[in-house]
């Protein structure tokens, strides 16, 4: 008996340090994953915390420079920063929130009834999600301007109400979270379509549309062809397109630049690290009521 003992002691003691071993393994490769992660983030700032000169150096400065707020002055005297970040949070807020609306009410039509032309519609749904962007600029072009909405913010957030993906992601998410018990219940106390969607649907919905919010969030914010082809009216346009202003054909001041885009990417951040929080927690949640 006790030399049993003694094997199962060994046998534990084996075990238990082999999960230790792999415990501090799993966050090793974790805390390199986000070290290289955040490196670029980080040589952002040093680039735009020196000159071009620093940029150019070989080997590689390394730490950040003095010259940040520096940089950042020259970027407010350059270019009309606030009137562009104002435009672009409007742009891209508006946008976002009927992204969420429309593509989730689409979603849930699509995943939860039946109605003639269904399949035919998803699959050209998914047809136009395959056609590149750039095919339709110029007729999009054309419609803003009969619309007479070239030049304006509306051309910016109109086009953008609902996209394909959206659409097709919701869709997905709803057939797998959303049981149809829940519907035939609502059904049974009278709710309609847009009740039982606004009531049942949608706090089921809700990592989904985290994730969705903040992927076009940031599609938004981060947009520069079709601004730049469409904003016409100099007054109105986005903040990168305002930025590119910075980089000149003949004398190119590329700390400058990195200065507007660190000062660009920080409220993408701010707005990463909210929705990110709140669809972890909603995740975590789901997966605890399952």
């Amino acid at each position: 008996m006790a030399a049993d003992d003694r094997t199962t002691s060994n046998a534990g003691i084996g075990i238990g340090s082999g999960s230790r071993l792999t415990r501090i393994c799993v966050r090793a490769a974790l805390l390199l994953g986000v070290l290289i992660s955040l490196f670029p983030f980080y040589w952002l700032v040093v680039m735009a915390s020196g000159t071009t000169q620093d940029i150019y150096r070989y080997p590689p400065k390394l730490v950040p420079g003095p010259h940040l707020l520096d940089n950042m002055r020259r970027v407010l005297d350059t270019v009309d920063f606030f009137g562009s970040l104002f435009n672009t949070i409007v742009v891209a807020v508006l946008g976002t929130a009927l992204v969420l609306f429309f593509d989730s009410l689409a979603a849930f039509a699509f995943a939860k009834y039946e109605f003639p032309g269904k399949k035919f519609l998803f699959g050209m749904l998914l047809v136009t999600y395959m056609i590149p962007a750039q095919l339709s600029l110029v007729p999009q072009f054309v419609t803003m301007a009969e619309f007479g909405w070239a030049g304006s913010l509306n051309a910016l957030i109109i086009p953008s109400a609902a996209n394909a993906f959206g659409i097709f992601w919701m869709r997905q998410y709803a057939q797998n979270s959303l049981p149809d018990e829940l519907l035939d219940a609502g059904r049974i106390d009278g709710a309609g379509f847009f009740r039982l969607y606004w009531t049942v649907a949608l706090p089921l919905f809700r990592p989904a549309l985290a994730f969705l919010g903040i992927f076009t969030f940031i599609g938004l914010w981060n947009d520069y062809i079709w601004p730049l082809v469409v904003m016409i009216n100099p007054d109105k346009v986005t903040l990168q397109v305002a930025l590119a202003n910075l980089n000149v054909l003949y004398n190119s001041d590329y700390s400058l630049v990195m200065a507007g885009a660190l000062m660009s990417v920080i409220p993408l951040i701010v707005v990463f690290l909210v929705g990110a929080r709140h669809f972890l927690r909603d995740l975590a949640a789901g997966a605890t009521k399952m």
